[in-house]
């Protein structure tokens, strides 16, 4: 099911499978959410949880009990229930299942809201434990943005741009062993607040920004102004994906709340990095807000 939401001349579509948003239409006609074209990238903006990235050999132990979860979870692939609230909002809720409890052992609601208020988008994210026990558990935003958004521009043209000057040892993608590493950690954030973009930064998969001080970040042409910002204050981590060789038209900024397995882990889930935790009852909310810069 596809859900229309619109204000002040803007308007967004959000798919009810994934609770994914397609599209962030400004009233010029431009679509600033990568369209999804499976040439590059099949997906706009899925939800990543209750792991971000993968596990080693795609299994973890949970309270002594091992489990096999798939690369990114299975948020992404389930249709949500919807309320639509108003022209302008609403909300998408999915209830675990016994399908869900056989690779991940915690009852939970997750319950996405949208408020669209013009050239501003607020997504909430509420995460509510029904079970007794606490609940364990990582997850990120995937968002997709158009870029160039002109057809006189360059991928090139474009930077990304933090809110304050970063400083960050990366952790780099280890394809050999399908996990990231610390020990080869690359600087490209060394007290400054900008990186220019060019395909070839993404040949070692994500860009990762470790507990950045800045609230947002931009995925900006500097000669113009002109692009995206990001609200990433409720994530630990930033990071940044084009998929590898294609040269894609697009760019993900990614707010995180964990990371795919790292070399210095082992295979206990409540000793990954960012691991998140809702008490018996508890719901934990998060915001993640994206504002066009026109």
């Amino acid at each position: 099911m596809i859900v229309t939401l619109q204000d002040q001349g803007y308007s967004i579509t959000i798919d009810s499978v994934g609770a994914e948003l397609k599209s962030y239409i400004a009233p010029s006609g431009k679509n600033y959410i990568w369209n999804a074209d499976p040439q590059f990238w099949a997906r706009s903006s899925p939800l990543l949880f209750p792991i971000i990235g993968n596990l080693r050999d795609n299994k973890t132990t949970i309270y002594g009990k091992e489990y096999t979860i798939s690369k990114h979870g299975f948020m992404r692939e389930l249709d949500f229930s919807v309320e639509k609230e108003a022209e302008n909002k609403a909300s998408f809720s999915f209830t675990s299942t016994e399908e869900q409890l056989s690779v991940y052992p915690f009852p939970f609601t997750f319950t996405l809201t949208y408020e669209l208020k013009g050239s501003s988008l607020d997504i909430g994210y509420f995460v509510k434990n029904r079970g007794e026990e606490t609940m364990l558990f990582n997850f990120g935003a995937h968002p997709g943005f158009t870029c160039p958004l002109e057809e006189d521009e360059k991928f090139t043209d474009y930077v990304i741009r933090f809110q304050e000057a970063e400083c960050c040892d990366s952790p780099v993608y280890d394809f050999e062993n399908n996990q990231f590493s610390f020990a080869l950690a690359k600087r490209y954030f060394d007290n400054t607040t900008t990186l220019s973009l060019k395909h070839s930064l993404f040949d070692q998969d994500a860009v990762v920004v470790i507990e950045p001080k800045s609230s947002y970040v931009q995925i900006v042409n500097p000669n113009t102004d002109k692009g995206v910002q990001v609200d990433i204050s409720d994530f630990a981590i930033a990071a940044f994906w084009s998929p590898i060789g294609k040269e894609a038209p697009f760019v993900c900024v990614e707010p995180w709340n964990g990371i795919a397995i790292c070399n210095d882990e082992g295979n206990d889930f409540a000793q990954k990095r960012y691991v998140q935790k809702a008490a018996a009852g508890e719901t934990k909310e998060y915001h993640m807000g994206i504002s066009l810069m026109e």
